[in-house]
C-alpha cells in the first residue's frame, strides 16, 4: 500500500475475484477502455474463478474505492502463448482506470509504479514488458516517462501494438521518487 504522492490517498491491490465481475464489465465497456484494448475479450466468468501460478490479476482501490485493474503475468509459461516464444525472468503487465473520470490524476502512474515494484520484487525477474496499441501515442508516452523503452512494432491478433520493455538494471538506476517502493 502507497501514499499517492499527487492527493496523499492511498492506493492498494487486492486481488480481483468473481465478485468484481459486474464492476469488470462496466468498465471493459468505457470508450477509453474499448480504445486501449478494442479486440480483447478478457473471459471474465473463466478468468476470475482461476489462480494460475504465473498470473495476478488485481484490483486497484484508492481509500477502498476501486480504480482500476492490473494483470502481471510471466509471459513465458502464460497458458494462451500470447507473447509467443520469450526467454524466462520476465513478467507482463497490463492495466487500466475504470472511470474516464479517474483519468488524469496520476493513479496510473501510481498504480504502474507499483506494479513494477511489486514485478521487480521476485529477484529473478530481469525485465517487464508492455504491449500498448502502437496508435496509443498517450499510453506509450505514459509509459517512456516510467523508463521504459522502445522494443519493437508488432502485430498480436488483430491488434498493431508497440512493444516496450524495462530492464530491471534501468529500473535500478532510477532514484526513488519515480519508483517507490524501490530498494
Amino acid at each position: 500500500m502507497i501514499k499517492s504522492n499527487s492527493s496523499m490517498s492511498t492506493i492498494a491491490f487486492r486481488a480481483a475475484t468473481i465478485e468484481d465481475l459486474p464492476l469488470l464489465r462496466h468498465w471493459d465497456e468505457q470508450p477509453h477502455t474499448v480504445a486501449s484494448d478494442p479486440n480483447d475479450d478478457w473471459g471474465w466468468e473463466t478468468e476470475l474463478v482461476r489462480s494460475p501460478e504465473w498470473r495476478e490479476q488485481l484490483i486497484a482501490e484508492l481509500d477502498g474505492r476501486p480504480i482500476g485493474f492490473v494483470q502481471i503475468i510471466d509471459p513465458l509459461l502464460e497458458d494462451s502463448h500470447y507473447w509467443g516464444d520469450v526467454p524466462a525472468n520476465l513478467r507482463a503487465i497490463d492495466i487500466w482506470i475504470g472511470e474516464a473520470d479517474d483519468l488524469g490524476k496520476g493513479y496510473g502512474t501510481e498504480m504502474m509504479r507499483q506494479a513494477i515494484a511489486r514485478c521487480f520484487a521476485a529477484p529473478e525477474v530481469s525485465a517487464i514488458i508492455i504491449d500498448p496499441l502502437a496508435s496509443n501515442m498517450r499510453a506509450r508516452k505514459f509509459y517512456e516517462r516510467l523508463g521504459f523503452t522502445f522494443v519493437e512494432n508488432r502485430t498480436f491478433d488483430e491488434d498493431f501494438c508497440a512493444v516496450y520493455s524495462l530492464d530491471r538494471n534501468a529500473w535500478e538506476r532510477t532514484d526513488s521518487t519515480s519508483c517507490p517502493n524501490h530498494e
